[in-house]
């Protein structure tokens, strides 16, 4: 099972590296109901990574992805597309990058962030950690890798357990650096979210770029070989 986390610790990783989401929550903890709404994101967020892992899992079980531990076809096929799919990506982000001087712009449903309750909180997380096309195809990637390895029920589910706890890092310190620390942590959190607003669009390029040769690597391998 140990080779089977580090082949899924890069899309776990890549799941993690949300600016956006993580922008969110930050802004949660600044708003009126901070406590109720940051736990409610964070929930949002790893219930549906959760959810996304246990459907692929159990589809790919179903439709024998692997095979005494062999990885089939359809799999690698499936991981080709993925890293052409985040290389495209990769491309859409370096041309939307702000230019020297521009201001970057959040989506306008941020905007409301201040209104959210502890629902809509949970429903927006979920939305943006299971819907996303980066975080679905990486979760889909990650329990394909699960899959593949033909691991036991136990074994396997340890293994997802293992990616939700990684890719729900980063959204998860925002709120329990906000629990201990209470309002002292402004000051820190309003960093946080300037860099990444500023820097988002190039942390997406690197990360669509990297992961994408990834995924292509591995599909193009299993395929020809």
């Amino acid at each position: 099972m140990g080779n089977v986390i580090g082949d899924m610790l890069p899309q776990a990783i890549g799941v993690a590296i949300s600016p956006l989401p993580i922008i969110a929550v930050i802004l949660m903890l600044f708003s009126k109901r901070a406590r109720s709404n940051g736990l409610a994101f964070l929930a949002g967020w790893v219930l549906a990574l959760a959810v996304v892992g246990t459907v692929v899992l159990l589809l790919a079980n179903a439709g024998k992805i692997s095979a005494g531990g062999t990885p089939s076809t359809i799999s690698y096929l499936i991981k080709l597309l993925l890293g052409l799919l985040f290389w495209f990506l990769a491309y859409r982000n370096w041309q939307k990058r702000p230019q020297a001087g521009e201001e970057p712009e959040m989506p306008k449903w941020m905007a409301a962030i201040d209104s959210f309750t502890a629902g809509r909180a949970l429903g927006i997380s979920a939305l943006l950690a299971g819907v996303n096309p980066k975080n679905l195809g990486l979760t889909l990637a990650a329990a394909l890798t699960i899959a593949q390895a033909g691991l036991g029920g136990g074994q396997s589910a340890v293994a997802l357990a293992v990616f939700v706890f990684i890719a729900s890092a980063s959204v998860a310190a925002p709120v329990l650096y906000y629990l201990v620390a209470g309002e002292s942590a402004a000051e820190t959190l309003d960093g946080w979210k300037a860099w990444l607003l500023a820097n988002n669009a190039t942390v997406m390029f690197v990360l669509f770029l990297v992961l994408g040769a990834k995924l292509v690597g591995n599909g193009l391998g299993g395929l020809i070989s």
